[in-house]
């Protein structure tokens, strides 16, 4: 696959499909089915000897476009588009594991994939450990005669942890397991696991890759065509593709993915730094802060450290209620990664179905406040900050 560029070229350009008509962007194919030719031709598409478009659950050229952007983007061999970020992590689970299998996964992932692993594929047969994945030494500790997976958030939701793909895709390999990672913090302008060693990537493109709050979809891509070809075996059978619409509008969005990324990352550095020296913060997870503990990795693995941050409260539950109650500007919202600046609660919203132990255990505390910065100007998000702090 032709890469046009450097990441801002291939943003604007990547994956356009030709149009009969020269359209300047790819159209949208709204349509269930596609029409042949022939009934040869219908029979050498169904065999593979030809390449082209049947259904739109199994290809469609609107979604080809941003699955070839995306693909270019990660440096992978091609990507699968999919209904929702929860289809992509669904789809890498059901691809890389089955009934006796491990998994080894990050244990402060987001809520709704810890529950699916742990307790919906557990019920077909499928082990899962959750650890500490910044230490190579819990992950090492956690491998099984049955691990076949190592799967990673980093940074992670809501903690902002930072894992070492490299390390952690020479431990799985080293065993015979394959790394997926969840890049949807980062968004590929800022991180590209596959080219760090990880089988597989994937992404909520609802976040970052879309930036407008209007679209729900998820998105992976992979290193290996084999591997790629069973990922997207396994999404047009449980029948998770995305919609027609939904990836033009999410190819419109990816187009400025570095340009809103950068601005919403500049905000995010001044508030962590802010919000470090108030009185009412206990602490600060920002991985572009030195008091972050994998601040150095961060720096290396990454080319930018985001607009995601986390905080805890020293008033604990009812402080941060009270600040999230009293915020005009910022909106109290799960999600992230938009044009807007989001605020919500992990223990009682994003991860409230996990039992209080486990949220402890990997770090969610009830004074804990998550905030996805946005593109709006940093000094009006920092008074907004201020002045609801100031009703504590």
């Amino acid at each position: 696959m032709h890469k046009p560029g450097g990441l801002n070229t291939t943003l604007v350009h990547g994956g356009k499909a030709e149009d009969p008509h020269g359209s300047a962007v790819t159209p949208i194919y709204q349509c269930s089915t596609f029409a042949f030719d022939s009934a040869q031709q219908g029979a050498d598409l169904f065999s593979h000897k030809r390449e082209g478009y049947i259904y739109t659950r199994l290809g469609n050229p609107t979604i080809a476009a941003l699955e070839g952007c995306v693909a270019l983007l990660e440096g992978g061999a091609g990507a699968v588009a999919t209904s929702s970020g929860m289809a992509a992590v669904a789809v890498t689970a059901m691809t890389l594991l089955e009934q006796g299998t491990h998994a080894v996964c990050t244990a402060s992932l987001y809520g709704p994939s810890r529950t699916l692993l742990e307790k919906t594929l557990a019920r077909f047969g499928v082990g899962s450990s959750f650890v500490d994945t910044t230490k190579l030494s819990a992950v090492r500790a956690a491998f099984t005669p049955a691990t076949r997976l190592v799967y990673v958030e980093t940074p992670s939701n809501p903690m902002m942890q930072i894992t070492d793909l490299a390390a952690a895709a020479e431990l799985a390999h080293r065993i015979g397991a394959k790394l997926a990672v969840d890049g949807t913090f980062a968004s590929p302008a800022l991180q590209r696991p596959l080219e760090l060693g990880a089988d597989v990537v994937l992404h909520s493109v609802t976040k970052f890759i879309n930036g407008h709050a209007d679209v729900v979809g998820g998105i992976l891509s992979a290193r290996d065509p084999e591997l790629l070809r069973a990922l997207h075996q396994t999404m047009t059978l449980l029948g998770c593709n995305m919609d027609p619409h939904q990836a033009y509008l999410v190819h419109r969005g990816l187009k400025t993915l570095d340009l809103r990324v950068r601005r919403a990352q500049k905000g995010a550095a001044r508030l962590a730094a802010w919000l470090e020296g108030r009185p009412e913060v206990a602490w600060v997870r920002y991985p572009g802060l030195p008091s972050h503990p994998q601040h150095e990795l961060a720096a290396r693995q990454m080319s930018g450290f985001g607009s995601m941050l986390s905080f805890e409260m020293k008033g604990g539950l009812e402080a941060g209620r009270r600040l999230m109650d009293h915020v005009r500007l910022i909106l109290l919202a799960v999600s992230l990664g938009g044009v807007e600046s989001l605020i919500e609660h992990p223990a009682s919203m994003t991860h409230a179905g996990l039992p209080r132990a486990e949220r402890e255990a990997a770090g969610i505390t009830d004074g804990l406040v998550r905030l996805s910065v946005g593109i709006e100007e940093p000094a009006d998000l920092q008074a907004d900050l201020e002045q609801a702090l100031g009703a504590l």
